[in-house]
């Protein structure tokens, strides 16, 4: 666990030093349960956080709970568990006010929110998937602050997540994220229930996820709230495994995120030392190709280099395959330089072959993303 003496040597990460963030936040800490409102002033210290991390030059996505708090009690939904449909229509109702309580405090500290609506099939499928990382790649990269919410009003009972813990894990991989905080009202870990069991010791450190780990996320919480620990060690799962670190923190002090970079009492879950690198040997093993592009050595030389593919580079295009499908790079002599998953069609990527990025409108009669196919969805061939 984590009181070995080898443990012991293990340092924490540090928010400080972070560069992309995903944040969690639950509807217990969001919603004010007696005034069905949003709590204002947590929230704007919450903004002061943010805003202290963007300065630090730390780029941040927030994943909100709270749309179905927001409205059920003034649509008359105050049973402890809903239906469905009652969960759809209370979240069309509330995602109004949540996305204006984000725009409102964050506004105040000179920061644009965005708000995405996901659900689980816009991170699994390919396509759909590329969709939602570019529109949150240009969203960070515009200074913006997505605050992300399962779509539950188009969600359907065997497809969702039912908690935005692993929700906001599936972004955390999607956008590789260095880091997941889990703002929640337990200081994170602990052997036992510390609620019920006072011999319970907290674990600030958990190296890996064991099943002895594993089995002390019990079952969840009754009442309103979809997660309980159980689905915070799911999450946990998801983000170590992509390379992620992630924290359980106390979320209900002020300035919650403030207190967690001065070193405040935490759980860190530490990623796998590979999680890296899983997704690209999905890539290079998991697929198979349906289409060729060819490339000149120039841009051979830029993708050895790390870069990403530019249609400027490209040579020719064959087979054919639609956004999001695999596709195998390959020199003027044949030899395959590398594999990755295309951002256009093979109708696309043909009319684009040879362009640089500033023809793209003129080419298509729309302005698309730069890269043929990104360094992120690409693997070199070995040897």
């Amino acid at each position: 666990m984590t009181d070995s003496s080898a443990e012991q040597k293990i340092s924490a990460p540090s928010l400080s030093r972070a560069k992309r963030v995903v944040i969690k936040i639950g509807s217990a800490l969001v919603v004010d349960p007696d005034l069905a409102a949003p709590r204002a002033e947590w929230l704007a210290g919450v903004a002061d956080d943010i805003a202290a991390l963007r300065a630090r030059g730390t780029e941040v996505v927030v994943v909100s709970s709270g749309a179905i708090a927001l409205a059920r009690h003034s649509l008359g939904l105050t049973r402890p568990r809903l239906r469905l449909d009652e969960k759809q229509a209370a979240a069309a109702v509330g995602q109004i006010g949540l996305a204006q309580a984000w725009a409102t405090v964050l506004g105040r500290c000179g920061l644009t929110a965005a708000q995405l609506l996901l659900t689980p099939d816009d991170t699994e499928d390919r396509k759909r998937y590329l969709n939602a990382r570019a529109a949150l790649e240009t969203l960070l990269s515009l200074g913006c602050i997505p605050v992300i919410n399962e779509n539950d009003t188009i969600a359907t009972a065997e497809i969702r997540f039912g908690d935005n813990d692993r929700l906001a894990a599936r972004v955390a991989q999607m956008i590789s994220a260095d880091q997941l905080i889990l703002l929640s009202d337990i200081d994170g870990l602990y052997t036992a229930d510390p609620r019920t069991n006072p011999d319970a010791e907290h674990l600030p450190i958990i190296t890996a996820l064991t099943q002895e780990i594993e089995e002390m996320g019990g079952a969840p919480p009754p009442g309103y709230s979809s997660g309980g620990m159980r689905t915070k060690l799911q999450a946990a799962r998801i983000a170590t495994e992509s390379g992620c670190a992630m924290a359980i923190a106390q979320g209900g002090q002020p300035h919650p995120l403030a207190a967690l970079m001065q070193g405040g009492r935490c759980s860190w879950f530490l990623p796998v030392e590979d999680g890296r690198t899983a997704r690209k040997r999905w890539i290079a093993h998991g697929l198979a190709p349906v289409g060729h592009v060819v490339i000149d050595a120039g841009a051979a030389k830029a993708l050895a280099d790390g870069g990403s593919l530019l249609p400027a580079g490209v040579k020719s295009v064959s087979g054919g395959f639609s956004r999001g499908d695999l596709v195998l790079v390959q020199s003027e002599t044949g030899e395959e330089i590398a594999r990755g998953l295309t951002i256009y069609n093979s109708e696309e990527a043909r009319r684009l072959a040879g362009h640089r990025s500033d023809d793209m409108e003129s080419v298509l009669g729309w302005q698309g993303r730069p890269e043929l196919i990104h360094r992120d969805d690409l693997v070199l061939k070995q040897g």
